[in-house]
């Protein structure tokens, strides 16, 4: 796989992108447990970035390090310019961050909380937050307290945006969302964030939110990472094949990832293109006249590149 790297192919020219995080050489232990060793990636200026991993592979652990509430055992993160851990107060003012799980005052209504966070940020920008709220039907008067989790979650959200941060992280955004109010959302941030040159790094569970929303992804598997790519340029490249053979070929010869025999029927995941595989196959012995390859979902493409278990 083709990691992406610190430039953007735009109407055939190469430019080089400004990043805004940095992660080199990352290792990261949870005791004896290795979470990954030796991470590298950038994190381009005005890009919509998507961490995707299954549980356990240290997507909250790597927001948690960027924003310095964890030390990793080696190697450094940086978010423009300057050492995660110890960020200036400058610095600290274009981030905004929505971990997982939201704290509210539950006391307050939505105008009140509104006018309490403002007084903490000088940049703070109170249009998004009141056009999401009028689009989601939250009354202003509207407490907390009688709030669903959902609900929660949309006023947190608003809150992000009114920080007028240059770099907006969220964890795991759409927890509490149903699907109609994620949809109004993630079409929102996405063109909340191109209009107004954000950066987002955002995790999510709903991978088909992911596929809306984001620019690049980022994979993530136990130890290391996969991917980085933009979405669209993974999808065009990386297939499902089938074939029906009663013999399966030697994997370790083909360019594929996860293949499978049942019965009679084959399948695997590859980048590497149909003409490649069928050359494969046939160097092998193999027909291939019912070889089928089948263009995928980026959830669908998720589980190929990593494994359905």
């Amino acid at each position: 796989m083709i990691l992406y790297g610190q430039t953007l192919i735009n109407k055939g020219k190469i430019q080089t992108m400004e990043n805004v995080i940095e992660c080199r050489h990352l290792t990261h232990y949870y005791g004896d447990r290795c979470i990954y060793e030796d991470l590298n990636f950038a994190i381009p200026k005005g890009r919509i970035v998507g961490l995707l991993g299954k549980n356990g592979t240290g997507k909250t652990t790597t927001i948690n390090i960027l924003n310095g509430y964890l030390q990793p055992k080696s190697g450094e993160c940086r978010m423009f310019g300057q050492n995660a851990g110890q960020l200036s107060p400058s610095v600290k003012q274009k981030v905004a961050l929505l971990l997982e799980g939201h704290v509210q005052y539950s006391f307050m209504n939505i105008a009140q909380i509104e006018k309490f966070y403002a007084s903490f940020y000088p940049l703070w920008d109170k249009a998004p937050f009141w056009e999401l709220m009028n689009k989601l039907k939250i009354a202003p008067k509207q407490r907390i307290s009688r709030m669903s989790c959902g609900q929660r979650s949309q006023v947190a959200l608003g809150i992000i945006l009114a920080q007028n941060a240059d770099l907006l992280i969220l964890d795991d955004f759409s927890m509490g969302l149903d699907p109609g109010y994620r949809r109004l959302f993630v079409d929102y941030l996405s063109e909340y964030a191109h209009a107004e040159d954000k950066t987002v790094f955002v995790t999510s569970h709903i991978i088909q939110d992911m596929e809306r929303l984001i620019d690049d992804c980022m994979i993530l598997d136990y130890g290391k990472l996969l991917l980085q790519q933009p979405v669209d340029r993974f999808l065009n490249s990386f297939k499902r094949y089938q074939m029906t053979s009663l013999l399966a070929p030697n994997w370790k010869k083909m360019p594929v990832v996860h293949p499978e025999k049942i019965r009679n029927k084959m399948e695997f995941y590859s980048d590497a293109g149909k003409q490649t595989i069928v050359q494969n196959l046939k160097e092998q012995g193999f027909e291939t006249n019912d070889l089928q390859e089948e263009s995928l979902t980026l959830e669908e493409a998720f589980i190929g590149l990593t494994g359905k278990y």
